[in-house]
């Protein structure tokens, strides 16, 4: 008798989690256990689950991102399998997945078949990354930016002043200025706005 592979599913648009959800479910050796609406929820909702098998994480969520809950799972759950699903194909997204333990990584437009062979395959100890990615990483290369230049860049998305950066940060506002034109100049881009706007796209930040 085939062993059946407990999956917990994070994705926050019900639509889209009750879809994968039930095409999962068409599979004689899946079964989705457990579902969790928000990133921030995926630890706890592992916890209440025991003898999950494997952790299947989209990476826009409220609470925190799919890549953030990946590396909560790992330093909690070393044996449970990882699998990052997303809609946006940023190559940056990809490494920092890696980095966070994920065992496979692809994009949401592939089909079951897909997504089920993948799931099989880390349960086997294998790594499935999405082809196309993969190229794309190498192709652009590492992050340029330093964590400290990622998290100022990030503060600063909503169009914040440097005083407000600062007091948020606790920085003096010539660090904070710093910063943001050391990633503006690694970039190339004119202005911060800009420079928010690439690293987004490469999946940076």
């Amino acid at each position: 008798m085939t062993r059946t592979i407990k999956v917990l599913l994070a994705e926050d648009q019900s639509m889209v989690r009750e879809a994968l959800a039930a095409l999962l479910g068409l599979e004689d050796d899946i079964e989705v256990i457990a579902q969790a609406a928000r990133g921030d929820e995926v630890v706890a909702v592992a916890r209440a689950h025991p003898g999950l098998d494997v952790a299947l994480l989209d990476i826009e969520m409220p609470g925190a991102t799919g890549i953030e809950a990946a590396a909560q799972l790992r330093g909690e759950f070393p044996e449970l399998k990882l699998v990052i699903l997303t809609t946006f194909g940023r190559p940056g997204y990809l490494r920092s997945a890696m980095e966070a333990g994920a065992d496979a990584f692809l994009v949401k437009d592939a089909p079951a078949a897909r997504l089920a062979d993948a799931i099989r395959k880390v349960l086997a100890g294998e790594r499935v990354i999405d082809p196309t990615l993969a190229a794309a990483a190498l192709a652009d290369g590492a992050n340029p930016l330093t964590d400290r230049e990622r998290e100022v860049l990030r503060a600063a998305a909503d169009g914040r002043t440097n005083a407000e950066l600062a007091t948020e940060l606790r920085l003096s506002q010539g660090t904070v200025r710093n910063y943001l034109s050391m990633a503006i100049q690694k970039l190339a881009a004119r202005n911060r706005t800009e420079a928010v706007r690439i690293a987004r796209e490469k999946g940076w930040l």
